[in-house]
């Protein structure tokens, strides 16, 4: 299930086409090696939220080769500290070469590992925590996260729709859980959660 229509979404696409030349050739990399990334609508959604709320520290958990990364670098000035996170060495590596040549890395902390493990080593609190983890992780990611942002900051949360296995009867091990995380974080009266429904959703819960 496609949550907007190929024509809505090409559509949005040619409001705002991405100008940069590293976030293009990210996007070019992604389409030939079919790797997820949360694609430039949501890039741009990332990079408002950031400068909505003057976000000045930021941890990713979950940042493949630093797509997101880019986005919120962008957004946060020179001052900007960003944890980027990632299991993969290679994913990280190829991050470090694109927000370096983009003259951005000097704003990244780069760490491989765990995201969660990585998370309770650093001191919070951060204006924003993006999760893109393994699925079947959101839950204890979204317990992880919680405590580490400070009041008015923002958790968003990238695939909460799942390509519209969420709708579907009978969800699979992955999909519970994402069903679980999302019901969490809107029943948690410290947070106002929203889904997007762009892409593949993305939730943004405020703490109170």
């Amino acid at each position: 299930m496609t949550i907007t229509t190929p024509d809505v979404d090409r559509y949005m696409k040619t409001l705002a086409p991405t100008e940069h030349p590293i976030l293009q050739e990210m996007e070019r990399v992604a389409e030939e090696k079919n790797f997820p990334i949360i694609g430039p609508l949501c890039g741009r959604i990332l990079h408002q939220y950031a400068l909505a709320i003057d976000a000045r520290r930021i941890f990713e958990m979950g940042s493949g080769y630093g797509y997101s990364t880019f986005w919120f670098a962008l957004a946060t000035g020179p001052e900007g500290r960003i944890v980027h996170t990632d299991g993969d060495a290679g994913n990280s590596a190829k991050a470090k070469d694109y927000l370096g040549r983009a003259g951005l890395a000097d704003r990244v902390t780069f760490e491989v590992g765990n995201a969660m493990e990585i998370l309770r080593r650093y001191d919070g609190p951060y204006d924003i925590i993006l999760i893109d983890v393994d699925k079947d992780g959101y839950p204890e990611a979204l317990e992880c996260a919680k405590p580490k942002l400070r009041p008015g900051g923002l958790i968003i949360t990238d695939n909460v729709l799942w390509s519209g296995r969420v709708a579907e009867p009978n969800p699979d091990a992955t999909t519970q859980a994402i069903l679980r995380y999302t019901k969490m974080a809107y029943e948690d009266p410290g947070f106002w959660t929203t889904i997007l429904p762009v892409r593949d959703g993305l939730a943004v819960s405020l703490k109170k």
